[in-house]
């Protein structure tokens, strides 16, 4: 379908990425995985003839069609949901046009026999077929089951884009390039803006639905439930491993732990030779001997080991202004989108120094509210930022505020002032933008890169509030630790908004909880509210948004038990899960066992085969593993129920 062919990619002196070669094949579901900027985004920008590479060739079928969804985009906001989803149809309308015409023609040819007139009723069938597949009989139904599932309600789909957040506003994009059905799917961490009930439908649509698919992602569970091969760049070169990622997490892990032999001994055998030559090079009667060795010294290639990721990021936000204390107070706030209320009665006050969290379903009002505070938008009730406060924001479409024609080093020149110009250079090294990193156009940094030097910019200015909007979205694991690290240090006061729940354990103290038209405050960390209902994801545990009172009535019934008691459980569940499959996976083995056993039987009753040992051995083989196998699963079952009994 896509045969990608010796090619490369310069930015700079150090190329991208040299001589990559490999094909997307029918049904392939590809991880394509690297560290930040090691070039992913670059390669599905080239694979949909975005960008062209410096050196070699991409060759796509003609008949084949290519949807992307890359990680930033920009939106527009003058139709409803309903219709901009629809415009994903644009093709199947041509394409009826198209089958209108040539059934049109066909009716007023009466030349049948003709090759033309055959040609016409080829391409009439080719068209109408394609149609078929496309689903023109049921576009409305698709595109409902479609925005359904990415978690847009009914009364949704009428409303306008513009009342929408931007992480709603990626799902319609992604709806109408689902809704599409291209042959290859190209998809750059397409769960940034997803709920956990979308991403499982997005699961279950790639895996069923798709023909082939490369996508990035930083989410491991989405990898494994999705991909069935992993692409690697290192090193500027690509290793293909025909395994889920965690799979390849082991083959890579043995794969360098062979690199690291084969290149000691390489440079064993190299220092051997260097040593010969200098010991023998000015006694004659070796003289043959030491060209012989440097010659084998010229032709030895030296063996590279894949490259892991040891750089750090030091992040550090400045000594700020004492604020108030109480930055921000909300007094009986509301929000309206016409007769849609997005939020009402928000009480809350954040008070100097505290780390709190907005949690909450996409589009329940986190970044309206935020909204709200930074005053960019009007809304009733009262709402009192504190004296002296200096806020900092992080938006979640930050990337798309960077000037995409400025190089790194110039984006932060434009704004730097006094003597830190002096120290850019040393700033942007501690970002991971050193030396000719520096020197890189805005247009061709990753998502993760974007976000990092949005976030240098937001550094280069004192402030006392950081409000934070899905900060983390971008980032690979090493940066988000960073980053979290750097929040917690910091002794101003601090909103954030995510869905992470590793990335907020231990790092806010209170949680606001969106949902229903409500903002439900939650003394304690994330844990503490995520024990309050039982769950281990945020995104679960607000789903079904109770009210105050039950809320408090719940605690009061059920004391916390803190978070000692929550990982106790959660590694429970664990063990149970994984009993579970060993006991499904023993039942499997004895249906395949059986299966082959009666298949053995029926070949033995037949009196040809009463004499083939061949057929006697795999018989009695068979019975053993047999009698083994539920052995094994009566012992696996014993222990799920008395695990299960705890």
């Amino acid at each position: 379908m896509i045969s990608v062919n010796n090619i490369g990619v310069e930015f700079g002196v150090k190329p991208l990425f040299s001589n990559v070669s490999f094909v997307v094949n029918d049904n392939d579901r590809i991880a394509l995985v690297g560290k930040n900027g090691a070039g992913k985004s670059t390669l599905l920008k080239i694979l949909y003839r975005l960008q062209s590479p410096t050196s070699g060739n991409v060759s796509v079928s003609s008949d084949t069609t290519i949807g992307y969804l890359p990680q930033v985009m920009n939106l527009k906001d003058d139709t409803t949901v309903r219709e901009e989803a629809s415009k994903a149809f644009a093709g199947i309308s041509s394409l009826k046009a198209e089958l209108d015409r040539l059934n049109a023609e066909l009716a007023q040819r009466e030349d049948y026999e003709s090759e033309s007139y055959l040609d016409l009723v080829e391409r009439f069938t080719a068209t109408h077929d394609k149609l078929q597949i496309l689903g023109a009989d049921n576009c409305e139904a698709n595109l409902e089951r479609t925005l359904s599932g990415l978690g847009f309600k009914r009364t949704d789909f009428d409303r306008p884009t513009k009342e929408f957040s931007g992480g709603w506003r990626m799902r319609i994009e992604l709806a109408k390039i689902l809704l599409q059905k291209p042959d290859v799917l190209l998809l750059d961490e397409p769960t940034n803006h997803l709920d956990i009930e979308s991403i499982q439908w997005l699961e279950q649509f790639l895996s069923q639905s798709a023909k082939s698919v490369v996508l990035v992602s930083h989410d491991r569970a989405f990898l494994n439930n999705v991909t069935n091969r992993t692409l690697e760049i290192s090193c500027g070169k690509i290793a293909d491993y025909k395994v889920k990622y965690d799979q390849y997490v082991e083959l890579r892990k043995e794969r360098r732990e062979q690199q690291i032999r084969a290149y000691e001994n390489q440079q064993k055998e190299i220092a051997d030779i260097k040593d010969f030559i200098e010991r023998f090079r000015y006694k004659p009667t070796k003289a043959v001997q030491v060209q012989s060795r440097i010659k084998q010294l010229e032709k030895i290639v030296p063996i590279e080991i894949d490259e892991v990721d040891n750089s750090s990021m030091h992040l550090k936000f400045p000594p700020c202004m004492r604020s108030g204390d109480y930055p921000v107070i909300c007094e009986d706030v509301r929000k309206d989108y016409g007769d849609h209320m997005v939020f009402g009665n928000v009480n809350l006050t954040v008070k100097r120094g505290e780390k709190v969290a907005f949690v909450g379903r996409n589009g329940e009002g986190k970044s309206t509210l935020v909204k709200c505070i930074l005053n960019e938008i009007p809304y009733t009730g009262t709402l009192k930022i504190g004296h002296n406060v200096q806020i900092g924001y992080f938006a979640q479409n930050q990337a798309q505020m960077l000037d995409n024609s400025l190089t790194v080093f110039d984006t932060i020149d434009s704004v730097a002032r006094g003597d830190v110009r002096l120290r850019i250079n040393d700033i942007l090294g501690a970002f991971m933008f050193g030396g000719e990193a520096s020197e890189k156009k805005v247009s061709v940094l990753s998502g993760g890169e974007k976000s990092r030097l949005a976030m240098i910019r937001l550094l280069l200015e004192p402030v006392n509030l950081l409000i934070l909007d899905e900060p983390t979205n971008h980032l690979d694991m090493r940066s988000k630790d960073v980053l979290k690290e750097a929040i917690k240090a910091f002794d101003g006061t601090a909103i954030v908004v995510s869905h992470d729940r590793e990335f907020l354990d231990g790092l806010v103290t209170k949680v606001y909880e969106f949902g229903n038209g409500k903002v439900i405050e939650h003394i304690g960390g994330i844990y503490d509210f995520l024990q309050k209902h039982h769950t281990d994801s945020i995104d679960a545990a607000t789903n079904n948004n109770p009210s105050p009172a039950a809320s408090d009535a719940k605690a009061a019934s059920e004391p916390s038990q803190g978070k000692q008691n929550y990982l106790e459980h959660k590694e429970l569940q664990k063990k149970l899960n994984k009993m579970k499959k060993a006991v499904d996976k023993a039942e499997s083995q004895i249906g395949e066992l059986e299966k082959r056993l009666g298949e053995l039987d029926e070949l033995l009753l037949k009196p040809e085969n009463s004499s083939n040992m061949e057929i006697v051995e795999e018989y009695t083989s068979i019975k053993a593993k047999l009698d083994e196998e539920v052995d094994n699963w009566e012992k696996l079952s014993e222990e799920y129920e008395q695990l299960s009994s705890q």
